[in-house]
């Protein structure tokens, strides 16, 4: 499912989630070389996180190939930076289109509920802890991490919590054709979560590059801190909104 917009309207300009968006952007353009083959691996290789490194794991001077004739080779040092300049990189085209999709999806409503200052501390402690999640469940992994997709996954919990009966729009492939349906948050989110964690439990590793446990340890994040950031008149509102009874009519 892809989704392309929701039914939820924000009070205020999305100008935190625009500004990483841009940053993110901005990143692949100066950084990553707009994905050509000897900027990428640089930079993959000199910012991006490696679980093992991180852990103390992976000796220095340990190599590993990032294409036709390139090679890293590991510092010495845990690179604790990188937990963050992993948060901006990404590993090609897809990935950050993908990324950046959903961070403006879901992110603005998010930011919405607690502020920009807030949303910007939240975005980054989402990122820490999806980055966490992956190099918990891989500690010796010589697979880099980039991407932005733990924070997103953050986001993407934060939403949940606040907006579970908000439609969202999605395009579904039907053979070669796409159709349009509008599915309850909670249900388009509750998949999307199911199918990280499947995917988690039953793949060795880092299956194809993906950080499934990345993606849970995010989006669990973001379902726990979202009642410390948010705005109390949101906490509320979704309050009355699950727990308020029904009143019962009888007819006569």
């Amino acid at each position: 499912m892809i989704p392309y917009r929701d039914e939820n309207e924000t009070q205020r300009r999305a100008i935190v989630t625009a500004t990483i968006i841009g940053l993110n952007i901005l990143s692949w353009l100066m950084v990553q070389g707009a994905g050509s083959d000897l900027a990428l691996a640089k930079s993959v290789c000199n910012l991006g996180l490696i679980p093992g490194e991180l852990t103390g794991l992976l000796p220095p001077g340990r190599r590993f190939p990032l294409g036709p004739g390139l090679a890293c080779v590991t510092d010495p040092g845990r690179q604790a930076s990188h937990l963050l300049t992993s948060m901006f990189l990404h590993g090609g085209w897809m990935h950050l289109i993908g990324n950046m999709w959903f961070l403006w999806i879901f992110g603005n409503n998010v930011e919405d509920s607690m502020g920009r200052l807030r949303f910007i501390a939240f975005y980054l402690l989402t990122g820490l802890a999806a980055a966490l999640g992956q190099v918990i469940t891989n500690p010796d992994s010589i697979i880099p991490m980039v991407g932005a997709s733990g924070a997103i996954s953050g986001v993407m919990g934060a939403y949940l919590v606040l907006y579970p009966r908000v439609k969202v729009y999605a395009l579904v492939p039907i053979f070669i054709f796409f159709t349009s349906i509008a599915l309850p948050a909670w249900v388009m989110l509750g998949y999307w979560f199911v199918l990280q964690l499947v995917s988690g439990l039953f793949s060795s590793g880092d299956m194809g590059g993906v950080a499934f446990w990345a993606h849970i340890g995010g989006f669990v994040a973001g379902v726990v801190l979202i009642k410390l950031f948010a705005r109390e008149k949101y906490i509320t509102a979704h309050r009355a909104h699950h727990w308020r009874p029904r009143r019962l009519l009888r007819e006569w």
